[in-house]
């Protein structure tokens, strides 16, 4: 084996220095903040479909689509009023895991370039977060669909 090439005195002041200045890393925080947030988010889905089940007397399905249209609705809302951005950088991940950080992930990009035409910018730029997401999606889906056609037969 080589030996390891030692470092100089300014090289170990240069590394000390660097140590002293870099950010701690906040990760048991930040997991804590991901788990309220998601959470908050999820009791807020509960809620809309406690309220779709039991005022509008929706049928399973019904309830399902009820609940998840509201809370698109709600993350495009708070997206376009510029709140979701706030939530999203105190949140971090427990933001984007939900619904609502889907339906951000359409509308950010949106919102972005919303400068350069209904066409070129809105409608063409929505879809460069979620499209991948979707597209793979939706091919998974019918990969496991056809494997499970095949064995069934």
């Amino acid at each position: 084996m080589a030996n390891k090439k030692q470092k100089t005195p300014e090289q170990q002041r240069y590394q000390q220095r660097v140590n002293e200045k870099m950010p701690r890393s906040k990760t048991f925080s930040q997991c804590i903040r991901a788990f309220i947030s998601g959470g908050i988010i999820c009791c807020i889905g509960q809620l809309v479909r406690d309220a779709g089940e039991n005022l509008l007397m929706l049928d399973e399905e019904g309830v399902a689509a009820f609940t998840a249209i509201v809370m698109v609705f709600l993350g495009a809302s708070l997206t376009g009023l510029g709140v979701y951005d706030n939530i999203g950088t105190w949140a971090g991940a427990g933001s984007i895991v939900p619904i609502t950080g889907f339906a951000n992930s359409i509308v950010s990009p949106a919102m972005e370039f919303k400068r350069e035409g209904f066409v070129t910018g809105t409608a063409a730029k929505m879809f460069t977060i979620a499209g991948p997401v979707l597209v793979y999606g939706v091919g998974s889906s019918v990969i496991v669909g056809l494997i499970y056609a095949l064995f069934r037969m």
